[in-house]
C-alpha cells in the first residue's frame, strides 16, 4: 500500500468514526416500548473496529514519513515546513489586509491614516512563500505516492 492510500483511508476512517460518534447519539435513548433504529452495541463494535484499524494505520503513517527522506529531509520535516509556511502566509496576508485598508477622508481637517507597512514588498513576499509552499506540497505529494507504507 502506498502512504497516499494509506492517508485516504485514513481519511475515511475519521469520516466514519465520525458518523458513528452521531449514530450512536442518535440511538442512546428511545421512548419506553421502542427500539432504537440502529443497535448501539453493533454501532460500538463497528466504532471499535475502526479505532483500531485508524491507531494501526496512524503508526504506520507515522513511521514512514520518519524514515522517508527526500534530499535529506524525511517527510515528517517537509510536513513541519508546509505547516509553517501555511502560518506564515496567513500572517502575511492578515497583515496585507490590514495595511491596505486605509480610511477615506471627505475634508482636509479629518485625521490622515496611512499604512505603517509596505504592502507590495509584503505582497511580493508573500507570493514567493506561496510559492514555496506549492513546491513544498508537490514533493510531499510526490513522495506521498511514491513510497511504501511501512
Amino acid at each position: 500500500m502506498k502512504l497516499a492510500e494509506a492517508l485516504q483511508e485514513r481519511a475515511d476512517l475519521n469520516t466514519k468514526i465520525s458518523e458513528l460518534r452521531s449514530r450512536l447519539y442518535d440511538n442512546a435513548v428511545v421512548q419506553e416500548g421502542e427500539k432504537p433504529a440502529e443497535d448501539p452495541s453493533e454501532l460500538l463494535t463497528e466504532l471499535d473496529k475502526a479505532a483500531e484499524r485508524l491507531y494501526e494505520l496512524i503508526s504506520r503513517i507515522n513511521l514512514t514519513n520518519c524514515a522517508t527522506k527526500a534530499d535529506g529531509v524525511t517527510l515528517t520535516e517537509l510536513i513541519a515546513k508546509k505547516d509553517v509556511l501555511k502560518a506564515r502566509i496567513g500572517a502575511y496576508r492578515d497583515l496585507i489586509s490590514a495595511g491596505s485598508q486605509t480610511a477615506r477622508r471627505a475634508s482636509r481637517t479629518e485625521i490622515k491614516i496611512l499604512s505603517a507597512v509596505d504592502v507590495p514588498a509584503l505582497q511580493k513576499k508573500s507570493d514567493e512563500l506561496s510559492r514555496e509552499l506549492r513546491l513544498t506540497d508537490n514533493r510531499i505529494q510526490e513522495l506521498n505516492w511514491t513510497t511504501e507504507l511501512k
